[in-house]
């Protein structure tokens, strides 16, 4: 039988893996490409750096795994949720993509939301309209840009704008479309009240169709930028969450997935619509046709990690280039020289806004409880806990909701770190279980490219064939307890800061 493709187009760089009928990864291949910050909680991309970095990937991957495009029976595509291409009548691209954790159009997304009512909201996307969602974005364009505006005739989500240059073909899918703002999540299709609402025309978004349907095919253009071969099928993949989930074998209630990359991401899988009346959870649909999921959202989870070595882990990185060690295995080294609860050392991890639970973007990140005691380590596992604590806010309204938790699975760069499993287990209280390999998305991908094409009946079946599941971490009881106390404190902090955080974005509005 044939192999399988999965391509992810992460926050930084896209990967493609080639896998084996039992999962197996074959080859991987990866390219970067980077994220302009024009502003201070700001994030664009160029999509055409998106489409080299992709094509370079399936290259690369197709190289590891001394195989031809021919091998590969299907494609599957996933890749960060949310962000806006625009694209004009010729499909050229109008500005650069506004991302997902942009966070410029709080405004507009506040105003709506009080015009139409979060109950009308919940009622119409099962969600409120969050400044993350793409749908703000063009609230904001329309106020700020209205030259670009007029010009959209195609609105595309990142995956798909790949899609379009692999195939030549526009659709979307239902997980990814459910990020949008709108998209009728409960009649997995568009919501044309929305779109009057927003006064966005409903031809913008592209037909819609369950993860692993065949989308299209790749055409003579693909094939010739890729290596892949003409008439190859490409499903309709999923947005990241929901491909990371079916990479991890997320598929039925009961199975909670923690993963960490920039974000970080708290999933659920439901058999039906699960809102939260609140809004604090995401309830999108599922890449399982037929199913849906509920998911928390940390905006800068590993971004955190990330912020703290570009602005003060200098002398960590001057050792990683000098040794060839990750730099990331450096600062956790120094992290567990301190012992759990950070001597009260605690980091809020908003520095990009705050989703869950707190859909607050003038949420800002914040070291609290600081003594000359403290020192780089002390910091370093102070943002590894903090993204725990913000985590298990996560996972304790999934419960909340009802719906079960009996089995927590870790992905992501916070599963490779054996400390980072282990706060993560101690916050949660809980034993988690990591995957054998950590190729996430792209195997999800590859998975739904596997299911819709044949090779087996469901995307049920082809995790029970293809998903790994490796060893465990059991929590600890200094750990446990120590969770607990800082826990306390962590959670008294926002509340406490909350008019504080808004009197700043007004004295530095966005």
């Amino acid at each position: 039988m044939g192999h399988h493709m999965g391509i992810d187009l992460g926050t930084s760089a896209c990967k493609a893996v080639v896998v084996a009928q039992d999962g197996r990864v074959l080859g991987s291949g990866s390219a970067g490409y980077p994220m302009a910050q024009p502003r201070p909680t700001w994030a664009e991309q160029d999509p055409r750096e998106w489409w080299r970095a992709a094509a370079q990937a399936v290259g690369a991957a197709l190289k590891e795994a001394a195989c031809g495009g021919d091998d590969v029976t299907a494609v599957g595509l996933t890749g960060q949720m949310h962000g806006a291409v625009l694209l004009d009548e010729g499909d050229t691209v109008v500005r650069p993509a506004i991302l997902w954790c942009d966070q410029r159009s709080a405004a507009e997304s506040e105003a709506f939301e009080a015009r139409i009512g979060r109950e009308r909201c919940l009622a119409l996307i099962a969600n409120p309209m969050l400044p993350n969602f793409t749908a703000t974005k063009l609230l904001w364009l329309r106020r700020h840009e209205p030259a670009h505006l007029s010009r959209i005739r195609h609105v595309l989500l990142p995956k798909d704008y790949i899609r379009l240059r692999l195939t030549g073909v526009r659709a979307a899918e239902v997980s990814d479309a459910s990020g949008t703002g709108a998209f009728d999540v409960a009649n997995r299709r568009w919501s044309s009240e929305m779109c009057d609402l927003l006064e966005v025309p409903s031809q913008w978004w592209s037909p819609v169709s369950e993860s692993p349907q065949v989308t299209a095919r790749v055409s003579a253009e693909g094939a010739a930028a890729t290596g892949l071969a003409p008439g190859t099928p490409v499903v309709g993949g999923a947005g990241d969450q929901a491909a990371a989930a079916v990479g991890n074998g997320i598929v039925a209630p009961g199975m909670v997935s923690v993963t960490i990359g920039t974000s970080g991401v708290v999933f659920a899988a439901t058999d039906g619509v699960v809102r939260d009346p609140l809004g604090r959870l995401h309830t999108f649909c599922h890449a399982v046709p037929g199913n849906w999921h509920v998911m928390g959202v940390t905006q800068a989870a590993g971004g955190s990690l990330q912020w703290w070595r570009n602005a003060f882990a200098q002398p960590e990185q001057a050792v990683a280039d000098a040794t060839g060690e990750d730099v990331y295995d450096i600062l956790c080294r120094e992290a567990a020289l301190v012992p759990p609860g950070s001597e009260g050392l605690i980091f809020l991890p908003y520095l990009m806004g705050e989703r869950t639970p707190h859909t607050d973007p003038a949420a800002r990140g914040v070291l609290f409880g600081l003594t000359p005691r403290h020192g780089r380590g002390h910091v370093a596992r102070a943002i590894l806990e903090g993204v725990g604590q913000s985590l298990r806010d996560g996972i304790d309204l999934i419960a909340d909701l009802g719906c079960p938790v009996r089995e927590v699975r870790l992905t992501g760069g916070g599963a490779r770190s054996a400390l980072w499993r282990q706060i993560q287990a101690d916050i949660f209280a809980r034993p988690l279980r990591t995957m054998r390999g950590a190729e996430g998305p792209a195997l999800g991908a590859a998975i739904l490219a596997a299911a819709g094409t044949g090779a087996y009946a469901s995307v049920s079946e082809a995790c029970a064939a293809m998903v790994h599941v490796g060893p465990e971490t059991r929590p600890q009881a200094d750990g446990i307890a120590a969770g607990i106390e800082q826990g306390e404190v962590y959670r008294a902090l926002y509340p406490a800061l909350r008019p504080v955080f808004a009197q700043a974005r007004r004295a530095h509005p966005e």
